[in-house]
């Protein structure tokens, strides 16, 4: 054991020191059992005032068995594991789909958006497009109450302070700086504030977006 009376070390080696002991002690159990004992045989008092007990267990060390650590570490409550973020759910398809078969029921608008209308002529185009804008129309606001998000015209120029919804509002143009942002409505955008659909009978099958159809 080193005496009272020798100098002490300087911080940096006491520093290098202790990371080398802690390692030593974490993967070296002879080591850690003979610096315990060194730790024990520091906290005895003078040796002319040493009890018996206390000097036979300061030679016989007095590391507790590793059988003994290992229960004791059984018995210790295990920490209670850290709660994992549920994934995000993918977006439920029926719905989207069921608006697209009101569309198409309605207006006609996946026969119109998959036919082919390059050899169309304008006046062909246009007949087709009207009766497809009526249908769908019809549908859209049968099932959807839909409100502007800006009640400003199209046109005129809006102020949009700090703290404006970028869900809401979209820049376009040359966006440069921090907010104030002042601009042109170019679109109002669209909200839906209420969406009522039908429910779907038993056995639906919500991806048949139209049946075929059969003449007989």
């Amino acid at each position: 054991m080193a005496d009272l009376h020798d100098p002490p070390l300087p911080w940096s080696t006491r520093l290098w020191f202790a990371f080398a002991c802690f390692f030593r002690v974490l993967f070296d159990p002879r080591f850690a059992a003979r610096a315990w004992q060194a730790r024990e045989a520091a906290a005895l008092p003078p040796a002319g005032r040493r009890e018996p007990e206390q000097l036979e267990r300061a030679r016989e060390g007095s590391a507790p068995p590793l059988a003994e650590a290992r229960e004791a570490a059984k018995k210790e409550p295990a920490p209670a594991p850290r709660a994992t973020p549920a994934p995000p759910s993918p977006p439920a398809a029926s719905s989207a789909l069921q608006l697209l078969a009101l569309l198409q029921r309605e207006g006609r608008l996946v026969d119109f958006l998959e036919q082919d209308i390059a050899s169309f002529g304008d006046a062909d185009v246009g007949v087709a497009a009207r009766m497809v804008h009526e249908g769908c129309r019809k549908a859209l606001r049968g099932h959807a109450k839909l409100a502007p998000v800006r009640r400003e015209d199209e046109g005129a120029r809006v102020t949009l302070e700090a703290g404006y919804n970028p869900s809401e509002i979209k820049l376009i143009g040359n966006v440069s700086g921090s907010a104030p942002y002042r601009g042109v409505l170019r679109h109002r955008g669209w909200r839906a504030d209420e969406l009522s659909l039908p429910t779907p009978v038993a056995g639906h099958d919500a991806s048949i977006i139209a049946p075929a159809e059969v003449e007989l």
